[in-house]
């Protein structure tokens, strides 16, 4: 496959990934602020930092973090080239320049995406309307995997848009957990605390593993095996031992298609040997923060290297 039409893509599948994971965190945030008002711009703006965008919006908007202009910065601000609005746009725009390795379904259902969020993100979205709009970008993006994995054969190709979807996945999780024990949480007098349950159950509804938590663990609500089943439980589909399993399975599919082992597969294996066979009272024990940045880190990492193996850029 040409190096242009594998990177289109990866990054295809990266941006399709990254405007759902940007509705979550908006989400988290928004459930958060509803419950701590009093420091609303302050949570606001520790999901603009974990988004990567405090810097551009403090650029553009200065210091008012209010809900109205953080959420509609996050969302469509040409002013703002992560916007969930730009991100799915250049999605479109990569499966454009790989239509030909893409199946008619998988297509309009990019294309169908952007078309309505154009129509929805046309004017600011109200407060009151903000639930409903992040439900349908999730949903958007939902079609679009459907008709990925029900139409694409499971080629080359099929393991380059992979790869972009659990890289972009798993930074998501990573750092919506930093978002709450780092960024959020107010005090360490408040782990523990009713404030600090609230908070865990939104980061669990925020990753849609609300249910499946209560399933395994039932109605305890723990920070330490919130964080072991976001970090270690390997058959959440947003866990980072997940992630790490498909990324890992995604390049030894392309190490024997190629007949190379690229580097990208080592790392991949030492990621999951070396950060997710830790138990989570070690992790604690060493710093979640600490050990969130080392894999944010590490799988930055891994992405560049991906690019440089297989000689493609975005």
């Amino acid at each position: 496959m040409l190096g242009k039409t594998a990177g289109s893509l990866f990054w295809m599948a990266r941006y399709l990934e990254r405007s759902e994971n940007n509705a979550r965190l908006i989400d988290a945030g928004f459930r958060i602020a509803l419950t701590r008002s009093s420091t609303a711009q302050a949570e606001w703006r520790s999901v603009l930092v974990t988004a990567g965008q405090d810097q551009l919006f403090r650029d553009a908007h200065g210091e008012d973090y209010s809900s109205s202009r953080v959420v509609d910065f996050m969302l469509r601000d040409p002013a703002n080239p992560s916007s969930i609005l730009s991100v799915v746009k250049h999605a479109r725009d990569n499966a454009r320049t790989a239509r030909t390795y893409l199946t008619r379904e998988v297509w309009e259902a990019v294309n169908t995406s952007w078309m309505t969020l154009c129509a929805d993100l046309k004017r600011q979205v109200r407060e009151d309307d903000l639930p409903d709009t992040l439900t349908t970008i999730r949903q958007q993006s939902a079609q679009v995997r459907g008709a990925f994995a029900g139409t694409m054969l499971r080629n080359d190709g099929y393991n380059f848009a992979r790869l972009g979807t659990f890289l972009e996945r798993a930074d998501n999780t990573a750092r919506i957990l930093d978002v709450k024990y780092y960024l959020l949480l107010p005090s360490v007098a408040h782990i523990g605390t009713s404030i600090d349950n609230v908070q865990w159950e939104t980061i669990l509804r925020s990753v849609s593993a609300h249910r499946a938590y209560r399933w395994l663990y039932g109605a305890e609500i723990s920070a330490l095996k919130i964080a072991e089943f976001l970090i270690l439980y390997r058959q959440l589909p947003r866990s980072l031992a997940f992630c790490c399993d498909k990324m890992n399975s995604n390049l030894g599919w392309l190490h024997r298609s190629y007949d190379e082992e690229p580097e990208a597969a080592r790392m991949a294996s030492s990621m999951c040997r070396d950060r997710l066979s830790r138990p989570i009272q070690a992790i604690f024990d060493a710093g979640l923060h600490e050990y969130i940045t080392e894999f944010l880190s590490a799988n930055a990492a891994l992405a560049r290297q991906i690019e440089r193996d297989f000689r493609f850029v975005e």
